[in-house]
């Protein structure tokens, strides 16, 4: 595998920034490796441990590398599924393999709806799709809180209340809004307000991302073979829930990887997981 090479790639309303990995004389697909937010950086552990492969990564639209030039302040599902399937037609077509981690698993099963003849596998870990969980006018009640708290008083607050959301295990009760949580202070995170309201999570993605419906019908139709990941660490929580009811609703089991939500994350970001335990489980699943 060669030194990523980093191209850029015009949009409708921006322009992506995209990594490429070459591998010399590989018969297998690109393999690409998306998150939403996350950017391209979260995936350089991962990507490493497919030497064998040709390994794309991205920042998604507002992120990182990525601008938007539409000025819009909210990405959907429908766009970032577009603006994959315009990346991988500048990558020559497909069919691609793709991992997808959080956000970008519900990003990834948009495309495959819309574009299946593009996707050989898809690998859709932990998606949030909230909108297939029994709690999910709660859990939904508790992501517009989180939208709310970050205008008001800015990224600390927010994110103080997205992890106690996100590591809440069970159904999310519905006053969970309402109730106390750790402090920016406590959890490390910035106290004072910096005024600015462009967060990719926060101010972007979290209630469209959250409040997508996924097209079940389209997906149990496609031609891509979709398997979905939970964490074997991971049980109970909100993103782990409902990658297990997509994977019911798809008619399969989940499979299990090592480590939690970020279990391919190799100290990105501060959080490390389980990177090498991780890709072997990945490149069984991607072998069929």
């Amino acid at each position: 595998m060669t030194e990523p090479k980093t191209y850029t790639l015009e949009v409708p309303g921006a322009v992506l920034t995209y990594d490429v990995r070459e591998a010399e004389a590989t018969t297998e697909p690109v393999l690409l490796m998306i998150g939403s937010p996350m950017d391209a950086g979260g995936f350089a552990s991962l990507a490493g441990h497919f030497q064998d492969r040709t390994v794309v990564t991205y920042d998604p639209r507002g992120v990182s590398r990525s601008r938007r030039t539409d000025g819009s302040i909210e990405s959907t599902p429908e766009q970032h599924a577009d603006d994959l399937h315009r990346l991988i037609g500048a990558l020559g077509g497909g069919p691609v393999d793709i991992f997808a981690s959080s956000g970008g698993a519900v990003n990834a099963l948009a495309l495959v709806a819309r574009h299946p003849e593009q996707v050989r596998t898809l690998v859709a870990h932990e998606p949030p799709a909230i909108e297939v969980l029994p709690d999910r006018e709660n859990a939904l009640a508790a992501t517009v809180d989180i939208h709310r708290t970050y205008q008001r008083d800015g990224f600390g607050p927010a994110m103080a209340k997205f992890i106690a959301l996100t590591s809440w295990r069970g159904e999310i009760p519905a006053d969970f809004a309402d109730r106390p949580v750790q402090s920016p202070a406590e959890l490390g995170l910035p106290t004072e307000d910096d005024g600015s309201r462009d967060d990719p999570l926060f101010g972007q993605n979290i209630t469209a991302g959250t409040r997508y419906q996924l097209d079940f019908e389209a997906l149990r139709a496609a031609s891509t073979r979709v398997v979905v990941g939970v964490g074997a660490e991971s049980e109970g929580e909100l993103a782990h829930r409902a990658g297990v009811a997509v994977a019911e609703r798809l008619g399969m089991k989940p499979v299990v990887f090592p480590s939690h939500h970020g279990g391919f994350l190799g100290g990105e970001f501060g959080w490390a997981g389980d990177p090498d335990a991780f890709a072997v489980t990945l490149r069984q699943v991607l072998a069929g």
